[in-house]
């Protein structure tokens, strides 16, 4: 495995060597070839378009070629001058010319004008046509030159291929020797965190001696790592179990809904023709109601979901507890279904500030409070009353649940007279799906409780159950 690792580690090395040494020489190879035929955008291409296109400046006066006022102008701008010839080589005008600039040309002369630079060092001769006449236009610029090669194509390239060739050995040459140095020592640790791997694979959970260096970090998480998958594998069973219950409970909250859906549709079915309109009323909204049931209880199954998996995230602001409680309980009573219950408020703090999401918080306290209306009787009494309290150290408390530190608390307390809930119920009043014992009301998806209490654990606050058999129950929160 150690030689494995190092011999891929320097095949890796060398491969991209190798790959870099290709792309470069096609990357340098297709610049030459466009530059070759494009000429790359450099000053000596403006020059020469200049100069070929100069013609639409030329006008013939007399059959004598003139330059025009914007002719003229170009002319100065680019330091230049230009000489016209007639065919036998003649000069037949001429603008802004040196006084040196001999004004017949033979044949050879005008090449060797075109190809070399014959007036000065500084200035590179271009060659147009306008109107049938020839003409020279000098450029005065030791930016712009011309520079002729002659070469033989096959040796050019064979020279290439060679020194190419040879660039690729010696990169390869310098990889392996560095990849070797360097990689003996890489890998060397990756051999151990292989095999560390390796146990945890086979459920072996042992931590590894921390060897000095780079790896330093790395050992040190992957015996966290080793820890952790410890602790879950011993929960893996727990949660196992939790997960069969939990889709065991959807999959019986769902078969009753779709069941009196799928009944009623088919009844309807078979019996269009025959059904009154108070029937088909009846029977269109029992389906209603159930598929609003089921939309209701997948937002509350998601709702919990994120909760418990803390991917919801909350939308903090201030907020004064007592006003946003007093307005809750003003609501609740302007609702046409609660508006003759007894519910009281209570506030013995005039303000208590706190960052919380509003809208998730509402939910919380209205599902404590409509609990305590829906499963009473109608003549039950909810009290809702908030308190500034001061949690010390070694106080003795009401429920280990509630936190003991050291700071003030806005204490929350929702309470009835109600029936109240037996004993062997209350562990279990918070679990998904419960319902209580001791009541008939199927009102609800069976996890307002549940998502209750998250909501509240995910603003960082303590939640308290008591409750006696025909007394009643109260609830405290703590922020």
């Amino acid at each position: 495995m150690k030689w494995k690792l190092t011999r891929r580690f320097l095949g890796s090395v060398v491969t991209i060597v190798v790959i870099v040494g290709i792309v470069n020489t096609i990357l340098l190879l297709c610049l030459l070839f466009y530059r070759a035929m494009h000429n790359f955008g450099t000053e000596e291409v403006s020059a020469e378009n200049f100069s070929r296109t100069f013609s639409q400046y030329v006008e013939l006066q007399d059959n004598k070629p003139m330059v025009n006022e914007e002719g003229l102008e170009k002319l100065q701008d680019n330091k230049a001058w230009i000489q016209f010839l007639n065919n036998k080589g003649e000069q037949v005008a001429a603008f802004y010319t040196p006084q040196n600039l001999q004004t017949v040309y033979s044949p050879i002369e005008i090449v060797q004008m075109y190809k070399y630079k014959e007036i000065d060092a500084e200035t590179t001769v271009f060659v147009g046509e306008a109107h049938n006449i020839s003409y020279f236009v000098g450029v005065k610029e030791q930016k712009i030159g011309r520079y002729v090669i002659t070469y033989d194509y096959a040796k050019v390239f064979k020279y290439i291929n060679i020194l190419l060739l040879l660039f690729l050995i010696v990169d390869i040459i310098i990889a392996l020797v560095i990849g070797f140095l360097f990689g003996k020592r890489l890998t060397t640790p990756l051999n151990t965190l292989i095999e560390g791997i390796q146990q945890l694979r086979e459920r072996r959970f042992k931590k590894m001696l921390i060897p000095k260096g780079v790896y330093e970090d790395v050992f040190s998480n992957m015996n966290e790592l080793s820890v952790k998958l410890d602790q879950y594998e011993k929960e893996r069973d727990q949660l196992d179990q939790m997960r069969e219950e939990w889709i065991s409970n959807v999959s019986h909250d769902m078969k009753t809904p779709l069941a009196s859906i799928h009944g009623y549709a088919e009844l309807m079915k078979d019996s269009s023709t025959d059904l009154t309109p108070q029937e088909l009323y009846e029977y269109t909204s029992i389906i209603n109601r159930q598929s609003k049931y089921m939309k209701d209880l997948l937002d509350d199954l998601n709702l919990t979901l994120r909760l418990r998996n803390q991917q919801l995230p909350l939308q903090f602001e201030d907020v004064n507890i007592v006003g946003f409680i007093r307005e809750m309980t003003i609501e609740l009573l302007n609702d046409s279904s609660f508006g003759d219950r007894q519910v009281e408020f209570e506030a013995n703090v005039d303000k208590a500030m706190h960052k919380v999401d509003k809208k998730l918080l509402k939910r919380a306290i209205f599902n404590f409070i409509y609990n305590a209306l829906v499963h009473n009787d109608e003549n039950v009494v909810v009290n809702i009353r908030i308190d500034n309290i001061y949690l010390q150290g070694g106080q003795e408390q009401k429920s280990s649940n509630i936190s003991t530190a050291s700071v003030f608390h806005t204490q929350i307390t929702i309470a009835d007279n109600g029936r109240g809930i037996p004993s062997k119920d209350l562990e279990q009043v918070f679990e998904r799906y419960y319902r209580g014992t001791n009541t008939t009301s199927t009102h609800g998806t069976g996890l307002g409780m549940a998502i209750a209490r998250d909501i509240i654990l995910a603003h960082n606050g303590k939640i308290d159950l008591t409750s006696v058999e025909n007394k009643g129950t109260t609830i405290t929160i703590l922020l």
